[in-house]
């Protein structure tokens, strides 16, 4: 299925005199405030957010997955999807892919039809958290940092064939994400599956091409609850940094211990040069990879406080552009692709508050320790609210005024449905 710009146009049309009264008064207010909408506007058209392509289908939880029909069946179906997106939103213009859920079979032909789509392939992904019926050696007990050579070997054979993937279909990045650890005390030295770990991924990254870079992923627990080879952002930046200069920490919301202030995170990496990626999505407990924005939006306004500053003073060589922006999610309950767009719309609302903060007027707040001013000059840009400009960007980028009740308009989950079955499952759930 696609959605043809004349269905665009026509769904726009009953909202554009409501919106050009909302957008007038947005742009008044900014325009007094000493803010150029129309840079607003040009910075929320170009920010890009990838698409996971394990997302696309209904996810689900250990104890049981409910599937909403429709869902992929190949990739060629899940860039299909990540399309339909795109030309709601135009800000849904990557694929993220996990092999090797997503081998492509025919690289040529994926690379045509996601061109066709306006889409682009980010970050590649590797799988040594799940044993594959063709693979030889288990990674119950690990695999970068497993105690044996021969799985240690395995696993690291497997990412360079991630390369090799992400090569054909034009990826700059390979993202890894380690299950390994252990469950009990005395399970595992520390400090030798450390070691291991760093010797293995050495030998990935000189198997990097000179244009790529390494995500290196951490989590405080799950699937292991004692302890994680890669617990944290200070075990994956000091992996990065012993790495080299490619090697980078990818910071996922939800792999975080409750309360852990990840804007401050996010300000450490950046000032390091050592900030690669993101993985949106909110929680509430753990890592519930729920929808981004659903519980923590003041946190998402926060951390993008901290992303967007030097992208506001101009400098061309900003750390904003060399990011991967990725969604990282599961949807138990709802139909994947109106999550989606949910989580899309949350991460360029947090972004476009960011932009809003009067910078000069914050940083002398914090120089004369004007503690009230900083806040409410904080609160005063995530309080503003926004939806006008970013109705606005997608309007001028062709996109829908409102792309989830388009997507309910034009019956977009039925006709999948028709075209797929309603007992499809997505490839990698």
């Amino acid at each position: 299925m696609m959605i043809s710009a004349e269905q665009i146009q026509e769904g726009n049309k009953r909202l554009v005199d409501h919106h050009k009264e909302e957008y007038k008064l947005i742009s008044d207010l900014l325009t007094h405030k000493g803010i150029n909408p129309d840079r607003t506007i040009e910075h929320l058209s170009d920010f890009q957010i990838a698409i996971p392509s394990w997302a696309l289908g209904s996810g689900g939880t250990r104890f049981g997955r409910f599937s909403i029909g429709g869902e992929p069946r190949n990739l060629q179906e899940k860039i299909e999807d990540v399309g339909l997106l795109h030309a709601l939103n135009r800000s849904s213009g990557a694929i993220s892919l996990h092999i090797p859920w997503d081998i492509p079979k025919d690289p040529e032909a994926i690379k045509q039809k996601a061109e066709s789509l306006d889409i682009r392939f980010d970050a590649v992904n590797s799988n040594t958290f799940q044993d594959q019926k063709i693979q030889k050696h288990s990674y119950k007990n690990g695999s970068l940092s497993h105690t044996h050579s021969d799985v240690r070997k395995q696993a690291v054979e497997h990412n360079i064939e991630v390369i090799k993937y992400g090569e054909m279909l034009g990826s700059k990045a390979l993202t890894i994400w380690l299950a390994d650890g252990s469950n009990f005390p005395g399970q595992q030295n520390f400090r030798k599956a450390f070691r291991r770990t760093l010797d293995s991924m050495k030998k990935i990254y000189d198997e990097l091409p000179s244009d790529w870079k390494m995500l290196i992923e951490y989590k405080p627990f799950e699937p292991n609850f004692y302890s994680t080879v890669i617990p944290d952002w200070g075990t994956s930046h000091l992996l990065a940094s012993k790495l080299g200069d490619r090697a980078k920490s990818l910071v996922d919301l939800g792999h975080h211990l409750p309360n852990t202030n990840i804007e401050q995170i996010v300000a450490t990496l950046i000032m390091e040069n050592k900030l690669g990626g993101f993985h949106f999505n909110d929680s509430k407990y753990a890592d519930d990879d729920l929808t981004t924005g659903a519980i923590k939006p003041y946190q998402l306004f926060l951390i993008f406080c901290e992303l967007v500053e030097d992208l506001v003073s101009d400098d061309p060589d900003h750390t904003f552009s060399n990011i991967d922006w990725m969604i990282d999610a599961s949807h138990n309950v709802k139909d994947p692709l109106e999550d989606l767009l949910q989580s899309v719309e949350a991460i360029k609302t947090a972004f476009a508050k960011s932009l809003l903060v009067d910078r000069e007027k914050l940083e002398q707040a914090r120089e004369d320790n004007d503690v009230v001013l900083a806040q409410e000059i904080l609160q005063d840009a995530y309080q503003t609210d926004v939806r006008p400009l970013l109705r606005e960007s997608r309007i001028q980028n062709g996109a829908a005024a409102d792309p989830i009740g388009l997507y309910r308009k034009l019956n977009i989950r039925k006709s999948l449905i028709a075209e797929r079955g309603v007992d499809t499952i997505a490839t990698g759930l």
